[in-house]
């Protein structure tokens, strides 16, 4: 969402970072390119114009423009009062004490309150809640429908009365028979409306008067732009908000809305989602930093560690330790690797969150999906004896493989070739030697000399 505001702003700290010293009018002018990015990016004008005066004014300074490094200097206040602007830091969700805790979810129609209920249920789960849902959408054709579906599929309780029932009461009845199930957590889904209007407010104002909500978070979709902004204050205003939620993050906005919403309403964003997909990566806690840093072109190598722990197999790997210190990875092992490595999402969004890797990720030539699908489409046609020896696997075993596979011979001996070669570069790695920057240290890799585009060769 936020690509062409990082690339715009990259762009400006590169050329201040080709200049050595700064003057103030090089800081002006690159504060000017900066109101100009952010303006694009469709944030708030005002917000903006209170952003780029504060970073101009520490910009300035004889601190910065005298130090040895300082386009560093502006990028590092630029990144501060990024977080500034976002919130400073993750604003959990509250708990009430004595429970259940109840999570009132309002927004407008399409803003995916229904697909979010779901979402937070099963993040919710994860923590160890017993968790409820309560269908108070009575009016959208199969809104009900839609949250039993959902509640079915993570085997989450879904509490209904039907449409003929009026929504304050839906809510209340699900909270006694959420305290008399102890159930932690009772998230209620309500009712959208096309634009906002007073029956709608009325109806919230009656649902929160009689379940005393615990948190009322707003649900805003992240593509409505400026629009966001406005709804968010109506909203604060009639039914006190505790924290909002940005969806479809994913899209292609231009991203203004995340950083503005926060600013204006003075309401923390506790959770930031993308797609329509109900699984543990498409829900997250918002964490200002994180964000400031992905927009700077920094990665977010703690959002990485976090996917990973949830999908991370202890004993799996160390299992593969093992074999890499023999330098013995084969194809099962790699296959194994890239279904694990798939869980956490596509890859272009994982690269992401490397720094420095960002720009490198939006090349779409850098890994096709579709090419990962044709990978392992050869590996499954072969035989565990072939995965475990692919030296053994000649010419009338090519052809077998590659019917199986519906790829060509070709494709086979090129990826069997391809990945001898990674063969022998794990068993560099594993026996810490290797030329400089193809396996050993000191190269362009970094620490360990190991260039990313070697891992991803088999992948092209």
């Amino acid at each position: 969402m936020f690509e062409s505001l990082s690339d715009r702003l990259q762009a400006v700290f590169q050329k201040l970072g080709q200049k050595g010293r700064l003057d103030e009018s090089d800081v002006r002018e690159a504060m000017k390119q900066v109101r100009l990015a952010l303006l694009e990016a469709d944030v708030n004008f005002k917000v903006v114009k209170e952003f780029v005066a504060r970073v101009t004014e520490q910009a300035v300074g004889e601190e910065v423009t005298k130090s040895l490094t300082p386009h560093q200097q502006v990028v590092k206040i630029v990144h501060q009062e990024l977080i500034a602007l976002l919130g400073t830091e993750n604003a959990p969700l509250a708990e009430a004490r004595p429970g259940p805790t109840v999570i009132m979810l309002v927004g407008l129609q399409g803003t995916g309150k229904t697909t979010l209920s779901a979402k937070l249920a099963l993040h919710l789960r994860k923590k160890g809640r017993r968790v409820m849902l309560a269908a108070c959408d009575v009016y959208r054709p199969a809104a009900i429908t839609q949250l039993q579906t959902l509640g079915k599929q993570l085997n989450v309780p879904v509490y209904s009365e039907g449409t003929g029932a009026r929504p304050p009461d839906i809510a209340a009845n699900a909270l006694e028979h959420a305290r008399r199930e102890m159930v932690n957590v009772l998230i209620i889904d309500t009712a959208g409306r096309l634009q906002i209007d007073e029956p709608l407010m009325e109806e919230l104002e009656q649902i929160d008067a009689r379940v005393h909500a615990t948190e009322r978070l707003l649900v805003v979709d992240a593509m409505t732009g400026q629009e966001a902004v406005r709804v968010a204050e109506t909203f604060n205003q009639r039914v006190n908000l505790t924290g909002l939620v940005m969806t479809k993050m994913d899209g292609d906005a231009r991203g203004g809305a995340a950083l503005s919403v926060r600013a204006v309403t003075g309401v923390p964003i506790k959770f930031i989602s993308s797609g329509e997909k109900i699984d543990a990566n498409t829900l997250e806690p918002f964490y200002p930093d994180r964000l400031a840093s992905r927009i700077l072109g920094m990665g977010d190598v703690l959002s990485l560690i976090e996917k990973a722990e949830q999908i991370y197999d202890a004993e799996q790997a160390r299992a593969m330790e093992k074999k890499l210190r023999k330098g013995k990875f084969d194809f099962e092992d790699f296959l194994a690797s890239m279904q694990q490595m798939r869980k956490l999402g596509p890859l272009q969004e994982l690269l992401k969150l490397i720094p420095g890797m960002g720009q490198l990720a939006r090349q779409e030539d850098l890994i096709d999906e579709r090419q990962l699908k044709r990978i392992e489409a050869i590996i499954f046609s072969m035989t565990p004896l072939e995965r475990r020896n692919p030296e053994i696997i000649k010419q009338s075993r090519r052809a077998r493989i590659a019917r199986g596979s519906g790829t060509s011979e070709q494709d086979v001996s090129a990826l069997i070739k391809q990945f001898t070669q990674m063969q022998r570069m794990m068993k560099q790695i594993a026996g810490g030697g290797g030329k400089p920057g193809r396996g050993g240290r000191g190269g362009r890799g970094g620490p360990g000399g190991i260039d990313p585009r070697d891992l991803m060769k088999l992948l092209k």
